[in-house]
C-alpha cells in the first residue's frame, strides 16, 4: 500500500482538504491528525452563540461528506515534528507517519499577554473548551469584564458579555479605535459608537502592563497607570501560527507557512498549506504573500490546493490559474452585522460611503488606484444585502498589478 496523504490539523481546513482531495479524484488513504479530541466544528459561533448559551457543540460539528467515510482520524494527538526530505510526520505519542503527500492545516492558537500578575481569571476563545470555561465565568452575577483587544473576537465577546448581563464590560486596545486595522477610521468610529450605545466601555490608546490580584485577577493595569477592576479578563490580542513542528526544514515560517501561488510549500509539490496558517499571494490583488483569517479561506484554499496535490501525486497537471480568492468575512455584534467582500485593508486610503448613512445601515467602499477592492456593510439585513450586490463587481475587477 502506498503511503497516505497526511493532513496535519483536523479542524475545518483539514476536513475541507480531505473532502476536496476526494473530489479531485484521490482514492488512496488519507489520515487526519488533530490535537483536539473532537471532530471538526465551526469556530465563529464560539464567541457568540456558544458563549451566549444559544448553541450546543452538536450544532457546531461538521458532518464529513460520504466520500470521506474511509478517512482515518487520529484525534487527541498532534504533529510535533516533520522531516520533509524523508516524508515523515512525527506525533506526540511517538509514532512516525510516512506520507506520500502532506497537507499543512495546523492553524493558529491565541497569542497570550506576557505581563506580570496572576493567570487565573484570564481567558482566550479558540476552542470549545475555551468557550465553555468563559461562559461559566461570564454568567456569574455582577461580573466585571475586561476584554484586551478590540479586533473581531474582542468586539464579539464584549457584545455577548453585555447581552449576558455583565455589570461592566470594558475593551482595551493600544490602537485608537476598534477594528481600525481591517475597517479604517471611518467605519471603526461608527462601530465604536454603536458599542458604546449598547453599554460597552472603551479604554483605547494604552496597552496592558500587568494584572492585579493574588491567586486570581482582580484588576488590569494599563500602560498609563490606570487600573480597571476585573473579575474576568479575555485576551484577544491576535494569533500565533502553529508551525513549530515544521522547524528545521528550511521553510519560511516568519508568519505562518509561506506558500506559492498554488499553495505549495517550500518548492515541494508534495506539500501544500491550507487555512489560516497559509501565507500566500492572492493573484486577484498582487504578489504579496499574506495570511487571511476569514471563515471562507479554509474551503477556498482546500479546493485549490487539493487539486494541485492530487494532480501531482497522480502524475498529471492540474492546469489551474494562480489562486485568486475573493476574501469574505462577517461579524455579528449586538443586534448588527459587519459583512465584507474583497480586501478592504488594501483600500483604506480611499474610503467612500456607497449607500446609506453611518448612523444607520451603511455600505462603505474601499478603493485602490481608483478601483473598488472591497466593501463592508454595517447594520441589519439591508446593509448585508447591499454588500452582497457588489460581490459580482469585485469578482470582475482585474488584478491591481494588471
Amino acid at each position: 500500500m502506498s503511503a497516505p496523504i497526511v493532513v496535519a490539523g483536523a479542524s475545518m481546513a483539514g476536513l475541507r482538504a480531505a473532502e476536496q482531495l476526494r473530489a479531485a479524484g484521490w482514492t488512496k488513504p488519507i489520515t487526519l491528525v488533530g490535537d483536539e479530541p473532537h471532530m471538526p466544528y465551526n469556530r465563529p459561533p464560539l464567541s457568540k452563540e456558544v458563549l451566549a448559551g444559544k448553541a450546543s457543540f452538536e450544532s457546531l460539528a461538521f458532518r464529513p461528506r460520504a466520500a470521506c467515510a474511509d478517512v482515518e482520524w487520529r484525534l487527541g494527538t498532534k504533529a510535533v515534528r516533520a522531516d520533509l526530505d524523508r516524508r515523515i510526520v512525527e506525533l506526540d505519542d511517538g509514532e512516525a507517519l510516512p506520507y506520500g503527500g502532506l497537507v499543512v492545516a495546523t492553524g493558529m492558537r491565541p497569542r497570550r499577554l506576557r505581563c506580570p500578575g496572576p493567570a487565573t481569571g484570564r481567558h482566550t476563545v479558540r476552542t470549545l473548551a475555551d468557550a465553555r470555561h468563559l461562559r461559566e465565568a461570564l454568567t456569574r452575577p455582577g461580573v466585571r469584564v475586561v476584554v484586551v483587544g478590540a479586533g473581531f473576537i474582542g468586539c464579539e465577546v464584549a457584545a455577548t458579555a453585555v447581552a449576558l448581563g455583565a455589570a461592566e464590560v470594558t475593551v482595551v486596545d493600544p490602537l485608537p479605535l476598534p477594528m481600525v486595522g481591517p475597517l479604517g477610521e471611518l467605519l471603526a468610529q461608527a462601530l465604536r459608537d454603536r458599542h458604546e450605545q449598547r453599554g460597552v466601555r472603551f479604554a483605547l490608546g494604552a496597552g496592558v502592563s500587568g494584572f492585579e490580584g493574588d491567586d486570581r485577577v482582580t484588576g488590569v493595569v494599563l500602560a498609563d497607570g490606570t487600573v480597571l477592576a476585573a473579575d474576568v479578563v479575555v485576551e484577544s490580542v491576535g494569533s500565533v501560527a502553529n508551525t513549530e513542528w515544521l522547524d528545521g526544514n528550511g521553510l519560511d515560517l516568519t508568519d505562518g507557512v509561506l506558500a506559492d501561488e498554488h499553495l505549495r510549500v517550500g518548492g515541494r509539490p508534495d506539500v501544500i498549506a491550507v487555512g489560516d496558517v497559509a501565507r500566500f499571494p492572492n493573484a486577484r490583488y498582487d504578489d504579496v504573500p499574506r495570511r487571511v483569517e476569514h471563515w471562507s479561506i479554509p474551503t477556498d484554499t482546500a479546493k485549490h490546493a487539493a487539486r494541485v496535490l492530487a494532480a501531482h501525486l497522480n502524475g498529471t497537471e492540474a492546469g489551474l490559474a494562480p489562486f485568486a480568492p475573493l476574501p469574505t468575512f462577517w461579524s455579528d455584534q449586538h443586534d448588527f452585522r459587519l459583512q465584507s467582500f474583497g480586501a478592504p485593508a488594501l483600500g483604506k486610503e480611499d474610503v467612500r460611503v456607497l449607500e446609506g448613512d453611518l448612523d444607520g445601515d451603511v455600505l462603505v467602499g474601499y478603493h485602490a488606484t481608483g478601483r473598488l477592492v472591497g466593501v463592508v456593510a454595517l447594520g441589519g439585513q439591508a446593509a448585508a444585502a447591499a454588500a452582497a450586490r457588489h460581490r459580482a463587481e469585485l469578482l470582475k475587477q482585474p488584478a491591481l498589478t494588471a
